[in-house]
């Protein structure tokens, strides 16, 4: 059953070193704010990051843009990366207006690597 207006659900599933998460409904300040320890528990048990699958938001403002921006800096902290594998229409417009779309790709959401020379 999809979430009604104003909810949103939220289901994870380890695989690997990553947690797929898939969340749908609508991402706003109160449904942020309920997710944020959803979001923490994934990171927490993975070894690597996690794999956002976004493609049933249907709305995204920006306290629920700041739940996924806030998300990304604590993996990076941890040496971690948060991935969106797919998204919706309004996630895809809302990433690009603010030109953060490569911040959760996989090439650029990787830590920075520092290799000291021999």
């Amino acid at each position: 059953m999809a979430p009604g207006p104003g909810q949103i659900a939220v289901s994870c599933a380890p695989g690997g070193d990553r947690v797929r998460v898939t969340i749908g409904g609508e991402l706003d300040l109160v449904s942020g704010s309920r997710l944020r320890g959803r979001l923490s528990e994934a990171l927490a048990a993975s070894a690597s990051g996690l794999d956002l699958h976004l493609s049933g938001l249907s709305f995204c403002d920006c306290a629920g843009l700041s739940v996924l921006m806030e998300l990304r800096r604590r993996a990076l902290s941890e040496g971690k990366t948060v991935v969106i594998q797919n998204s919706s229409p309004a996630i895809d417009r809302l990433l690009e207006l603010i030109g953060a779309r490569d911040l959760f790709s996989p090439s650029r959401s990787r830590p920075t690597e520092i290799h000291a020379a021999v």
